[in-house]
């Protein structure tokens, strides 16, 4: 039961995150709603450990690691948030879902992890599923769905780096460094066409930055109370919830091909994480947020 209240938030962080950032896709670019996503959780995270006592951790030998992470997940919210704006919400949220196939395709290359056949199957299923999903050469096929993909493939590459920083750094220090990496990228190519927030925007830009933190801290939570098949299969209700929400908000129509499409990535990630329950993992591999 934990795990699930949990999981309701995460899904309403998600849900509203990408009811604001549309909100604001019309005034503010991508790289604002990133440098204000950046400066929120900064201020969020430094009021964290400074309550925990660990600025004195805020320190690595890996910094190379940390730039060349941010800077790559920096490119994934950056695609992320330019998605919202060009396609139905429901597309962006199951493309999202190829997230564990890339970032397991990329830890076989990386971290050497044994690429078995349960991994092929998986990695099989989530391919189908974004055919299914993009329609390649159909006439309703959205070039823009690729920005999607590429924020995927940007935060496979980021949870990778995450795992190998995760095995030596605390998890506040390695979101902080995140956030003070990222914030000057985003405030040099947002200052030209920045403008001052007025009435509700002020509350739509908070609840990008809060949202970005809540979300990924109400999973991690989730995690520590049910197995990872079970968090994956409610985080999929993201999909219909946001669905629903965009055929509410902004008249988009139900497309019962992304939900066909989610399903299968779903299954794909769940075959995975079922075969790395009933096989040992070498214990110098952590997992990291």
């Amino acid at each position: 039961m934990k795990a699930v209240l949990w999981m309701m938030g995460t899904l309403a962080s998600f849900t509203f995150m990408a009811i604001t950032a549309r909100e604001l896709g019309d005034n503010y670019t991508p790289f604002q709603l990133v440098f204000t996503r950046s400066v929120v959780g900064l201020v969020l995270v430094s009021i964290l450990l400074a309550y925990f006592g660990q600025f004195h951790l805020v320190k690595s030998p890996k910094m190379h690691i940390h730039v060349g992470r941010n800077l790559i997940n920096f490119v994934g919210q950056y695609s992320w948030f330019l998605g919202i704006s060009l396609l139905p919400l429901a597309n962006v949220f199951a493309l999202e879902f190829t997230v564990p196939l890339w970032t397991l395709l990329i830890a076989c290359w990386f971290l050497n992890e044994a690429f078995t056949k349960t991994k092929v199957i998986s990695l099989f299923l989530g391919f189908i599923g974004v055919l299914v999903i993009v329609k390649p050469g159909a006439d309703i096929f959205d070039p823009a769905s690729f920005v999607v993909i590429l924020a995927a493939i940007s935060f496979s590459t980021a949870y990778v780096c995450t795992k190998y920083l995760a095995e030596t750094e605390p998890p506040l220090v390695i979101i902080f460094l995140m956030c003070l990496i990222q914030l000057p990228i985003g405030f040099a190519f947002s200052y030209q066409d920045w403008q001052v927030p007025t009435g509700i925007e002020w509350f739509y830009l908070f609840v990008v930055g809060v949202c970005g933190l809540t979300a990924h801290f109400c999973i991690a939570r989730a995690m520590l109370y049910a197995d990872a098949g079970v968090v994956v299969s409610l985080d999929f209700f993201r999909l219909p919830i946001i669905a629903v929400v965009g055929m509410w908000l902004y008249n988009e129509a139900l497309d019962w091909w992304v939900l066909l499409g989610g399903i299968l990535m779903l299954t794909g990630n769940i075959i995975n994480l079922n075969a790395q329950r009933k096989t040992p993992r070498p214990s110098e591999v952590t997992e990291g947020g």
